[in-house]
């Protein structure tokens, strides 16, 4: 009876080693993301693309990139030259563009081996991230209640800033449980 006391006691003491020491393997995994692609690598990502599209959309807005590649009900259009364009006589394209450029940045440079692990790159993506969805429900809500428009492009960074909100929040939670380096 003592003996299969004590053989149940190591068994349970081993398997809560186990899972701790998984537990804590898993928790530590410092490039956890998406089919191998860490979530800063996935915001760099989603960075650059609407880089380009709100670098492509300010371009056409001063006359440097063309025509305007839109659906048939002009809402692009509409958009593009309404007041709310602008934020303080700057332009809500060239404002995107520099916006996803700099949170480009931070997360390629946060992507690095030596800074994967560390708060602040999360911090700052986390910061970019919310003060852009924020901007972007303010824009959204006139464009379909002021404007009473559609824009295809507009849409797309929504969607996208709305996805980057979820990533980034699931990458300050893999760097907010970990201890700092050092200690």
């Amino acid at each position: 009876m003592i003996r299969r006391a004590a053989w149940g006691w190591g068994r349970a003491r081993r398997s809560a080693l186990t899972y701790a020491t998984m537990h804590s393997a898993v928790h530590l995994e410092p490039r956890r993301g998406i089919l191998g692609v860490s979530w800063r690598q996935c915001v760099a990502l989603l960075a650059l693309g609407n880089a380009f599209v709100a670098t492509y959309l300010h371009l056409w807005k001063i006359g440097k990139a063309g025509s305007l590649a839109c659906g048939g009900g002009g809402g692009c259009q509409i958009v593009q030259y309404s007041p709310w364009s602008y934020v303080f006589g700057v332009d809500v394209a060239l404002i995107g563009a520099v916006g996803y450029g700099t949170l480009l940045l931070v997360a390629l440079v946060g992507s690095l081996p030596r800074f994967e692990d560390l708060r602040g790159f999360a911090l700052a993506q986390l910061a970019l991230v919310y003060a852009a969805f924020l901007f972007t429900l303010r824009l959204k809500w006139a464009e379909f209640y002021k404007l009473k428009t559609f824009c295809p492009w507009c849409a797309i960074s929504a969607v996208s800033i709305t996805i980057l909100v979820v990533i980034v929040t699931l990458e300050w939670r893999r760097v907010r449980g970990q201890r700092p380096q050092g200690a």
